[in-house]
């Protein structure tokens, strides 16, 4: 009878530890509107968008990367991590070599199939407004078994920040009408970017309505028309500028209103992740320095 009585209890003491995996279990609806099940907080991740590694590392789990994109380079102390290709490139093979229980990747990466088909764990998250900051660092938190608590305790840090560089901004720098290019296509900010969102928080006019998409290719001419106050450009975009029909002629480029932002500067700029903050400080910055110009007369 005894032994009997042990090894029933031994069954149910086992059963409770099933019981307690199983409550362990995470599942999240990622931005495929696909629902992944995450059994127990990873330990090994591998992050293929520089907006999540971002996230990964403002949440404290940054020494849990094996691997990220060519791209992350956000913080330093990621410098070292294996390089696993990019957004429509990635290394498959290197990827499923670092073992990771968790691969962090954009929706419009390629790739994801055929990791989840070799028995990876795939979310899928891609930040596109400031909403969205705030509810992929919930997922990613979620996921990382880090309490929502301290997800909302940095998001509100971000937020808090965005407000202090609006609150910089003199009443004369407010109001001016901004062109944004991402990249030298040219693609352009719209005011239902995350890009353009901070814009409207600082006060400025954007050239580019909403209706054109977040992130629209649109025809240089488009921007001549338009004559914006302001342009806004990295270096890809800087360097052919000039080339462009009838930008020359632009009032922003004669009077030399046009914030050039170097690589690294550009890389916080365009990415919707936890250093919107800083983006928004830059281009405070921008704003308020091309109205002392125009207010002193300079050129």
């Amino acid at each position: 009878m005894l032994e009997r009585c042990t090894a029933i209890r031994r069954i149910a003491f086992f059963a409770l530890l099933g019981v307690s995996a199983i409550a362990q279990a995470v599942v999240l609806r990622d931005d495929r509107q696909l629902d992944v099940s995450i059994t127990k907080p990873p330990q090994r991740i591998v992050s293929l968008l520089p907006s999540l590694t971002e996230t990964v590392c403002a949440l404290g789990q940054c020494e849990k990367l094996v691997g990220v994109d060519r791209y992350s380079n956000w913080p330093d102390s990621i410098a070292k991590l294996p390089r696993m290709g990019g957004g429509i490139d990635p290394n498959i093979e290197s990827v499923v070599a670092a073992k990771p229980d968790l691969v962090l990747m954009a929706t419009s990466a390629r790739g994801a199939e055929r990791l989840t088909a070799l028995g990876l764990t795939v979310l899928a998250l891609e930040p596109r407004s400031h909403a969205d900051v705030q509810r992929v660092m919930r997922i990613v938190a979620q996921a990382l078994d880090v309490s929502v608590v301290e997800s909302d305790r940095v998001w509100r840090e971000i937020d808090a920040a965005v407000n202090v560089a609006a609150q910089s901004i003199p009443a004369k720098a407010k109001g001016q009408r901004v062109y944004f290019e991402v990249s030298p296509a040219p693609y352009g900010a719209s005011e239902s970017s995350f890009i353009g969102e901070t814009l409207q928080r600082l006060g400025a006019r954007n050239i580019l309505s909403a209706s054109l998409g977040p992130f629209p290719q649109i025809n240089p001419e488009f921007v001549v028309r338009a004559q914006p106050d302001i342009i806004m450009v990295g270096d890809s975009s800087f360097a052919d500028m000039s080339t462009r029909p009838g930008w020359q002629n632009m009032q922003a480029i004669r009077t030399h209103q046009v914030c050039h932002f170097k690589s690294h500067e550009s890389d916080v700029l365009v990415r919707a992740g936890p250093r919107m903050a800083e983006a928004a400080h830059l281009m405070a910055k921008c704003l308020t320095g091309k109205a002392n110009d125009k207010s002193k007369g300079q050129p």
